[in-house]
């Protein structure tokens, strides 16, 4: 059976749209010669009609292939126009994108293929070697599709495909068929495939809608600098498909010239996560940095110390937005309290479509105002994990999910965030929140961003350990650590400061950008090696 929306589809209101596919066909319909992408570096510009024709004719590529209802198709691309234009193609046949971290080796992709059970990579050639290593040991992967040329004999050059292939007819999708399996970096152990519906994105992207807060609409450009295979532009690109509002994408987020970005294509809205507004305000402010458009920022983590200092030196508003990719979005702090919440950790009130609760370690609501876990109901969220049913299950468990996250809520329902309950260090019977210490040393002028993960220690339990990156005009030598510990001591309580700490060139991030406290962890058996005691004042 063919799907085909009735009527006028420029008509649907998007209450009405069933499925991402049909998201691109109203876009098509509505704004046809709209630009509605554009990729910075590439200098790449698409209209809603081409995204609409382009993502049709890569449909009949996938379909020529053999890719059916159901199929996975891996994507690992950096930020160019196949990456979105292949996820509407597979939309238009049912069939379900796996998107693949380009930063991924060996060991990583190989995972996400075989897991996914992927039946076609689509890529570039620089990745073709990595992926004909990998294909070997796979016995589902059929294709490996190059979006610019082939780099081996078994690589098909997308590009000659495509000027052979017609459109494939579209399929018939339903809002609770599957649309993507967007794999989480995790704390512990393999990622966790979350399993993405039609109607998850559709939920979400109505959110940023037709929603009040914050309306995005034609007359506004969107940007994003994170990489697509994360999921924050990834629903980026569908919210400017429902608005009209074109999308700027970035080929990764650069701080000293984010702004200049946001300035030349006239940016109304972005959204920022992890280090992101640290690292904007590391750098020199300019006579221009209230020169610009941007009338909305959502964030995910706005250090509340820096809050106050982002809204002053740039002059819009940042609203804390809190979300997973399990969940959507799911808190957020509205524009009539916002004034009053600046730095203050609140990350808002649960959204019209969401329950929350705090919960302590049996599953039982805690007296607001005590901090516990976070947890969450209600329609938008993944199906599960995939092909991980016990997982699905302890994240679900109780009929509420488990975010992990630490929080507590006041007696007005507004919950602040206190940090991630897998990031808690525990000293002396203290619970320390590891962003919490990790702001702090974030705040000395020489720093440039520090990450805080727990040392087993005999007499106290845990000890803290800090990784510092200085910024590139200092020294070990210049910025010691008995000076940070000193600078650390003055903000906070005597047990929040480090015992040992270790210079970086660089943190280990997730895709979402944020610290991965995980990879610190398990690189060595004793993590006091390699490191200054501030308590023997030796390096060990």
């Amino acid at each position: 059976m063919i799907r085909k929306p009735e009527g006028d589809v420029s008509e649907l209101g998007l209450h009405e749209v069933p499925d991402v596919a049909t998201l691109s066909t109203r876009a098509a319909a509505r704004w046809p010669e709209k630009i509605g992408l554009v990729f910075d570096e590439a200098g790449e510009r698409l209209t809603y009609a081409e995204i609409e024709r382009r993502s049709a004719e890569m449909s009949g590529v996938l379909r020529g292939l053999g890719v059916g209802f159901g199929d996975r198709v891996c994507v690992m691309l950096r930020n160019r126009a196949g990456f979105p234009l292949v996820w509407l193609a597979l939309a238009r046949i049912g069939a379900v994108l796996v998107p693949v971290n380009v930063f991924y080796k060996e060991l990583d992709a190989r995972y996400i293929l075989e897991h996914s059970g992927a039946k076609v990579v689509v890529t570039s050639g620089e990745f073709v070697p990595l992926l004909e290593v990998v294909r070997e040991s796979l016995e589902s992967l059929e294709h490996v599709l190059s979006v610019d040329g082939p780099a081996e004999e078994d690589v098909a050059d997308l590009g000659t495909l495509l000027t052979s292939s017609g459109e494939a007819p579209p399929a018939s999708v339903y809002p609770e068929d599957l649309l993507s399996i967007q794999y989480t970096s995790g704390t512990t152990g393999h990622p966790k495939g979350c399993m993405l519906t039609h109607s998850f994105w559709t939920h979400k992207v109505r959110k940023h809608v037709a929603q009040p807060d914050p309306e995005l609409g034609e007359g506004d450009t969107l940007l994003t600098a994170q990489p697509f295979h994360y999921i924050d532009p990834q629903w980026n690109f569908l919210v400017s498909l429902a608005s009209g509002a074109p999308l700027v994408v970035l080929d990764r987020f650069h701080p000293s010239t984010f702004w200049e970005k946001a300035r030349e294509y006239g940016v109304s809205f972005f959204f920022c996560i992890g280090a992101m507004p640290t690292l904007m305000l590391k750098m020199p402010p300019s006579e221009r940095d209230r020169d610009h458009r941007v009338r909305h920022i959502i964030c995910s983590g706005i250090p509340p110390g820096l809050h106050r200092e982002l809204e002053e030196r740039w002059g819009a508003p940042w609203h804390e937005w809190f979300g997973m990719t399990e969940t959507g979005g799911d808190v957020s702090v509205k524009p009539g309290e916002h004034d009053a919440l600046v730095g203050t950790g609140c990350i808002g009130r649960p959204h019209s479509t969401r329950e929350a609760r705090i919960v302590d370690d049996e599953d039982r609501p805690v007296p607001r105002g005590t901090v516990g876990e976070l947890v969450l109901r209600g329609p938008g969220m993944m199906d599960g994990y995939y092909k991980n049913p016990e997982a699905s299950r302890e994240a679900f468990r109780y009929g509420w999910f488990h975010t992990e996250d630490q929080a507590r809520m006041d007696e007005e329902g507004r919950i602040f965030y206190s940090g991630r309950k897998k990031g808690r260090i525990r000293r002396s019977g203290e619970n320390i929140s590891a962003e919490e210490v990790e702001a702090a040393i974030e705040s000395h002028p020489g720093v440039q961003s520090a990450a805080c993960v727990a040392v087993p220690d005999e007499l106290r339990g845990e000890e803290i350990k800090a990784y510092v990156v200085l910024q590139s005009t200092e020294t070990p030598e210049s910025v010691d650590p008995a000076t940070l510990a000193g600078h650390g001591a003055e903000r906070l309580a005597y047990f929040k400061v480090p015992r040992y700490w270790e210079y970086r060139d660089e943190l280990p991030r997730t895709p979402s950008e944020r610290v991965a406290r995980h990879a610190l962890r398990d690189e060595k058996p004793d993590l006091r090696v390699g490191s200054y005691d501030r308590s023997e004042e030796i390096w060990r």
